[in-house]
């Protein structure tokens, strides 16, 4: 019951009862990435759309997806048999502003001891 409430009065959860319901009539499943992301596609007029695992934050669609929701590869991932370079890094969502952010030494959000200054910085007065 949670969940239907959550889908009726909100936007960034996965998808809304329009989307749903949009999704069921024209939706075809294109396929799945590794973050559990689902892609679809309406065929008559080219149309392609993600329905994320939890929130829908962009920066959870991965390069590959990326390029094929925005037209600028017609191969979905799914489809090619690209084969990532040994120097490429997997890709990761952009945490910031989430509890697994970076926080560096000092920060006000961690724990850890700032260092003191130098003496080369002049702090700034208006005059």
């Amino acid at each position: 019951m949670k969940q239907f409430f959550i889908q009726i009065f909100t936007w960034w959860n996965r998808q809304t009862v329009g989307t749903r319901f949009y999704t069921w009539r024209k939706g075809e499943e294109v396929g799945r990435d590794e973050f559990g992301n689902i892609y679809y596609r309406e065929a008559k007029r080219d149309k392609r759309w993600v329905i994320y695992h939890s929130l829908a934050e962009a920066s959870s669609v991965p390069p590959g997806w990326n390029g094929w929701l925005h037209h600028t590869v017609d191969v979905a991932p799914v489809d090619e048999d690209y084969q990532p370079r040994s120097w490429q890094r997997q890709h990761v969502q952009n945490l910031t502003g989430t509890p697994g952010a970076y926080r560096p030494k000092g920060s006000v959000l961690k724990s850890a001891k700032r260092q003191h200054a130098t003496g080369d910085y002049k702090a700034w007065r208006p005059e």
